[in-house]
């Protein structure tokens, strides 16, 4: 059993709440915004089991949100820490909310979660709304782990890479497609992209199998030689 088996319906009881849901977005499982001004963002941790891990993930989170939920497996035995009454008033005095998800996939709220203080760090809240409202889709599960992350800016590279499936662009050609295609060519953070003449990029064999990989191919290729070991690139993310 995985964190991830989780996500679904934490989701839905999330989006029941009017929150836009998605995973996996700045390390977090679940970023959850509501429209306002500003918009209302709630954070949600998932474990299988209640622990303190799980206390210290959200206390780190809660910076940076409204609100701030910690959700895991309800214990089949009736003996988990969210029938602690010692845990349970821990997570009260922080603010935290708790889930609990029954074996059968449905949520049980425990403790609903208390207003947080001001926020201490604007910054990192803005930075999550940016990628919750950039991201297109929800495309990773949160409590995924070993896998790359689908980004805002893994999607808009893999967009720039499938739009020069027919051959070499310029960054103005690409600028339809993303507003930072530009800078994606020139960082080049993935290693797909090479430089075929001054201002025009061309998809490296790495970049042929990252489109390959997503099923977004379309029409022939023309790939140029990897050149990311040689000019020093990096290649993962």
């Amino acid at each position: 059993m995985q964190e991830t088996s989780l996500y679904t319906p934490v989701k839905r009881f999330l989006e029941n709440l009017d929150f836009s849901v998605k995973g996996e977005i700045g390390g977090c499982d679940i970023v959850g915004v509501r429209d306002g001004e500003p918009p209302v963002v709630v954070i949600c941790e998932l474990k299988l089991q209640f622990n303190l891990e799980l206390v210290l993930q959200a206390v780190d989170r809660a910076a940076a949100c409204d609100e701030v939920w910690l959700a895991a497996r309800m214990s089949a035995r009736g003996k988990g820490r969210e029938h602690d009454r010692r845990f349970r008033a821990l997570c009260r005095r922080l603010g935290f909310g708790l889930l609990g998800v029954s074996g059968k996939g449905e949520v049980e709220l425990l403790l609903s979660p208390a207003a947080l203080p001001p926020r201490r760090d604007p910054r990192r809240r803005s930075r999550l709304v940016q990628e919750h409202q950039r991201r297109r889709g929800d495309p990773a599960a949160g409590g995924s782990t070993r896998v790359p992350i689908m980004t805002a800016y893994r999607q808009d590279a893999l967009a720039c890479a499938a739009a020069m499936a027919d051959g070499p662009k310029r960054p103005r050609d690409l600028k339809a497609i993303s507003s930072r295609a530009a800078s994606i060519l020139l960082h080049n953070y993935y290693g797909w992209f090479a430089r075929a003449e001054r201002g025009v990029y061309a998809l490296t064999e790495l970049g042929l199998a990252a489109v390959q990989s997503h099923g977004i191919l379309q029409g022939s290729l023309q790939v140029f030689p990897n050149e990311a070991n040689q000019l020093g690139m990096k290649v993962g993310a």
